[in-house]
């Protein structure tokens, strides 16, 4: 009798978030009748915002339907009131005759990102339906405190926008806005890692815990890693684009992300929001009603801190078969809380290890399931400590067959294969070795190979590739001494996956390997007593 064991390995404790809306906010002079916004510190006292005041020429229709004039870059001081004051353009040699927007600094302030449209060395370049995008721009600072080697980064596209960027403390990580290909919505929020040479990370979306299917921009991360962007895809948004709040980890988003409410948020567009360095104050932009202009800045003071600490516990495990001690990847752990109301549910990943965010000194149970295991289920109890550690056993019943999407199989583990690849890996090699068991203890049950690809690739070459797989499982059952014509192989290609990555669909690459599978169906179930 098999068993599957989940592990929960330890409890990190940390702080999320709850809301209370509890500031104070102003309208400040520096607004004008046009678009102000994007404050951003630089150094001290200073700030650098955009703003479209004093510009005269040609208009960017798509970003302005209200007839104002490009975007520039300024800074100033930032007085003890929350007051822009001795405003001036930021750099001569950054601004040009296209949009400027939305900076951020290296902690040495040598290095400054910022967003412009795509326009570089005098000439503009454009998508194929001829929008001029926005896109990520890097430059230095020389000794005579002039911005050279302006540099547009490598994961720029004319193809989809990359702009807002925001550094974390260290400057080891870049996150931004971006439409890109994998986004889950109109705009997601995504991040780069920054290396020591410079170079940079694949960019990687930030996942469904910050991004929803429709608009999540301009984000800011503070020193606390708590990342606040605005989005208007949230179902506790109050109209337009809402400010909120989620703590960051090394695999995403903790939590669920707080909306900071009334009145930094509005019935219209509020973004952009930063706090001063070791202050409870900062600014925001907003479009809400009683501005002076388009986009105005609002300076603001929390006056208690509405993201108030809330002790949770980061529960990880490993799921395992219990008898033989192997990793079970794929397998379905749910979370219910002391009400046995379910919280959340996670797919163990390639490592057989999953992660859940619970609260401290509270009760819960997991379950977990695997196809072929029964479920079963263990109670436990947070503290405020950690390394608590807990196992659930599950069975797995002795029979040899089991009833898969209305078709009867050998109940095996699915036959994965590598990206592109059709070659028969270990692992698979021991279920084979289970299929030529049960074949020679029913010498008259008849095999069809069924074998499936992920959707990345052409559709042709799929069904060729889950061909090859087919062919290359049945030879190995033929090499192992099973008649060939008890076994037929097909292929399917990507036209029955079993979870929703589809073309163009944004999966992880343990995601994408559930879809490269062998199955072994009975094709003449009759003959089994």
């Amino acid at each position: 009798m098999k068993k599957i064991t989940i592990l929960l390995v330890f409890l990190c404790g940390f702080a999320a978030f709850s809301q209370s809306q509890n500031y104070t906010i102003k309208n400040i002079d520096v607004n004008t009748k046009y678009s102000d916004f994007g404050v951003t510190y630089y150094g001290e006292n200073g700030a650098v915002f955009a703003s479209s005041k004093k510009v005269k020429g040609s208009r960017n229709k798509k970003w302005y339907l209200n007839d104002q004039p490009f975007l520039m870059l300024y800074k100033g001081s930032v007085t003890n009131t929350g007051e822009i004051v001795d405003t001036d353009f930021f750099s001569k040699e950054l601004n040009t005759k296209m949009h400027e927007s939305n900076v951020t600094f290296t902690k040495d302030l040598k290095t400054v990102y910022f967003s412009r449209d795509n326009y570089t060395k005098k000439r503009y370049r454009t998508d194929e339906d001829g929008w001029i995008l926005i896109q990520l721009y890097r430059a230095d600072v020389d000794s005579t405190g002039k911005w050279t080697n302006v540099l547009k980064l490598p994961f720029n596209s004319d193809d989809f926008d990359t702009g807002h960027p925001s550094l974390n403390v260290d400057d080891s990580k870049l996150y931004f806005t971006s439409n890109r290909p994998g986004s889950l919505g109109l705009t997601d929020i995504w991040a780069v890692n920054i290396n020591p040479d410079r170079s940079y990370s694949e960019p990687y979306n930030l996942g469904p815990n910050v991004n929803t299917t429709r608009k999540e921009m301009f984000p800011h991360i503070d020193k606390n890693d708590v990342l606040y962007y605005s989005s208007d895809g949230m179902i506790d948004g109050n109209g337009g684009l809402d400010i909120y709040a989620i703590k960051m980890d090394e695999n995403g988003g903790v939590g669920k992300p707080v909306n900071l409410g009334f009145p930094l948020n509005s019935l219209k567009d509020d973004f952009s929001l930063v706090f001063q360095n070791g202050k409870k104050t900062g600014h925001f932009s907003s479009n809400r009603d009683g501005g002076k202009g388009d986009d105005d800045i609002y300076y603001f003071e929390e006056l208690v801190n509405p993201i108030i600490d809330k002790c949770k516990q980061l529960v990880q495990g490993v799921v395992r078969e219990k008898e033989t001690g192997a990793l079970l990847p794929g397998a379905l752990v749910v979370l219910y809380n002391a009400k046995g109301e379910k919280v959340e549910s996670v797919i163990a990943d390639k490592f057989a290890s999953f992660a859940f965010n619970v609260d401290c000194e509270a009760g819960y149970k997991v379950t977990g399931t695997k196809e072929f295991y029964n479920m079963d289920e263990e109670a436990f109890k947070t503290s405020n400590v950690a390394d608590l550690e807990l196992s659930i056993g599950l069975d797995l019943g002795s029979t040899e067959f089991v009833f898969v999407r209305d078709k009867l199989m050998i109940k095996i583990n699915p036959i994965y294969f590598d990206l592109d690849r059709s070659f028969i890996r270990p692992d698979a090699a021991l279920e084979l070795e289970r299929v030529f068991t049960i074949m020679q203890k029913y010498p008259l049950i008849k095999i069809s190979l069924g074998s499936h690809t992920d959707s990345r690739a052409p559709d042709a070459y799929n069904w060729a590739l889950s061909n090859r797989r087919a062919k290359s499982s049945k030879d190995w059952l033929v090499k192992a001494g099973i008649d060939p014509t008890r076994l037929t192989a097909r292929g399917y290609g990507e036209t029955e996956l079993v979870n929703g990555c589809a073309n163009d669909v944004n999966c992880t690459e343990f995601d994408h390997q559930l879809n490269r599978r062998t199955e072994f169906v009975i094709t003449n179930p009759e003959v089994i007593k």
